[in-house]
């Protein structure tokens, strides 16, 4: 089968296409004919060495797939034919996947393909971190950085779908109408973002940000929050790992919590399969519909991470297996 693989580290330009050994299926898994794979920070890190997985090169990357299902082990609920979005870790930017059946959720018939490879990484890990982690309340104030990337529409988009407010935070005009049309409540400036978020709490502050970026803007962040407020830390997209005095955090008895949603789902057997459970309803009523981005073939999957690296994405990144190059 054709596979993009990642051939050294030396970043996105070192993906290229191969012909590999299709995948065998294994015990509880299903095969999966990929029609899309979705493009994730972590493939990014991938390309560099600088993620804590560290397959040996050559590996194909990509952890999420959206396709129909080509075969299944006798212990799976699904059936050849199903329409399936999958977490598979590694292998996804390929034509086949074997993907681990309670890692994989079922696709409703007006959900694109596109919009489900979307689905796995992005909305598993802000489920774990609104939910779980943040302690998300109904009436409660969210505050999303980068919000017009994949992990910032999936925060907006299970945050309203738990009765939140929403303050969308993104650097460019196109941005903020992308976090807008995902659904937040307002889209505001990176520029002067604190002020203007205790302008729209009333002074009060929000009760909890989403920061997948760090950087520079962590204080400020930290200075966002309500009384009680909790900032998840789920990434560092600007580079920089931030330092805070803990002093600030007596001020007004705020959390910094940590997000590793891998790390915790893959220790604890059955948890993806529960998320899922939990997100399948929100998806059959069609208040997750994750916005889609730009689209890249195959033969493109360097462009395409490479969108991510340059900070360009809007939307979910997509690499279409089935599209020509």
């Amino acid at each position: 089968m054709r596979a993009a693989q990642i051939t050294d580290l030396t970043g996105p330009a070192a993906i290229s296409i191969a012909e590999v050994p299709a995948p065998t299926l294994g015990s509880g898994q299903i095969m999966v004919d990929v029609r899309c794979a979705g493009v994730t920070f972590p493939d990014l890190l991938m390309t560099r060495g600088e993620y804590q997985l560290k397959p040996p090169v050559p590996f194909i990357p990509g952890c999420e797939v959206a396709g129909i299902v080509a075969q299944t082990s006798e212990d799976s609920d699904f059936k050849v034919g199903d329409r399936v979005a999958g977490f598979t870790m590694l292998n996804g930017y390929a034509e086949q996947a074997a993907v681990n059946a309670d890692w994989a959720v079922s696709l409703p018939e007006r959900m694109s393909f596109e919009q489900g490879c979307a689905l796995p990484m992005n909305f598993l890990t802000m489920d774990f971190a609104l939910i779980r982690r943040g302690r998300l309340a109904a009436g409660e104030t969210v505050l999303v950085h980068g919000a017009a990337g994949g992990i910032g529409t999936a925060g907006i988009q299970l945050a309203k779908a738990h009765g939140a407010s929403v303050i969308a935070v993104a650097s460019t005009q196109e941005k903020r109408e992308v976090a807008l049309a995902a659904g937040a409540d307002h889209a505001i400036d990176v520029e002067g973002f604190r002020d203007t978020a205790k302008e729209l709490t009333d002074g009060r502050g929000v009760d909890i940000v989403v920061d997948p970026v760090g950087g520079d803007r962590f204080t400020d962040s930290l200075r966002s929050l309500a009384p009680e407020g909790r900032l998840l830390v789920i990434g560092f997209t600007a580079g920089e790992i931030p330092t805070v005095k803990v002093n600030r955090l007596l001020l007004n008895n705020i959390d910094i919590v940590g997000v590793a949603w891998g790390s915790f789902a893959f220790m604890e057997p059955g948890y993806i399969g529960r998320q899922w459970q939990s997100i399948s309803p929100l998806l059959e009523s069609d208040t997750i519909s994750p916005p889609v981005g730009r689209t890249y073939p195959l033969e493109s999957a360097a462009a395409a991470v490479s969108e991510l690296a340059d900070r360009r994405a809007t939307g979910k990144v997509v690499v279409n297996v089935t599209q020509a190059g």
